[in-house]
């Protein structure tokens, strides 16, 4: 049987937004971060990580019951760091309860707080395994949730520095995109509207 990590990325000051996103609220006041939890749990992941960084302490109360959290003490080093630590800790160790590591790690970002389960569904529509590469792209621009297997770790890991992210590995290494452009925008917020 094959086990999936869901992974939150949250670790950020948010310097666009003006505070962590760790700590932001939908408009009925439902936590972003507990949001993004619930969704990766509701799509059949195992286990829930959620990497908290910036504001940490205040962000952990919002983290719902049952979810794992890992912070990342360097987060200001960028989202690579981030990353790279998540994708350790989901795929390398094993999960608190379990005596083996993850098989693949489905990853969003906290700031996707209209993400509907219909699209991290569609990634995992298809069979997956510790080789599975995978990301949902909204009218052909790459976004989240990506679906990384396992055996990329020993690749990924060391392209993981600052503020890059995942992309570049992933064309290279031939991910799979799935178009979900008819089920949301793919647009994080890093603004509030005036």
């Amino acid at each position: 049987m094959t086990t999936l990590t869901g992974i939150v990325l949250a670790a950020g000051a948010g310097s666009r937004l003006g505070r962590p996103k760790a700590l932001m609220r939908t408009t009925d006041g439902e936590p972003w971060v507990a949001r993004a939890a619930r969704l990766l749990r509701a799509a059949g992941c195992d286990h829930v990580l959620v990497v908290l960084g910036a504001a940490a302490a205040e962000a952990t109360a919002l983290v719902p019951a049952g979810t794992d959290i890992l912070v990342v003490k360097n987060w200001a080093d960028g989202m690579g760091e981030s990353l790279r630590q998540a994708l350790s800790a989901a795929l390398e160790d094993a999960a608190p309860g379990d005596t083996a590591p993850g098989d693949a790690a489905l990853i969003t970002l906290v700031d996707l707080p209209g993400l509907p389960l219909e699209v991290a569904a569609r990634i995992l529509a298809s069979p997956f395994d510790d080789s599975t590469l995978t990301q949902a792209v909204f009218g052909g621009m790459p976004g989240h949730p990506v679906l990384i297997g396992r055996a990329h770790l020993a690749g990924l890991i060391p392209t993981l520095v600052g503020d890059r992210g995942a992309r570049d590995y992933l064309v290279a290494n031939g991910v799979t995109e799935v178009e979900c452009g008819d089920l949301f925008d793919g647009h994080d917020i890093d603004r509030l509207a005036p």
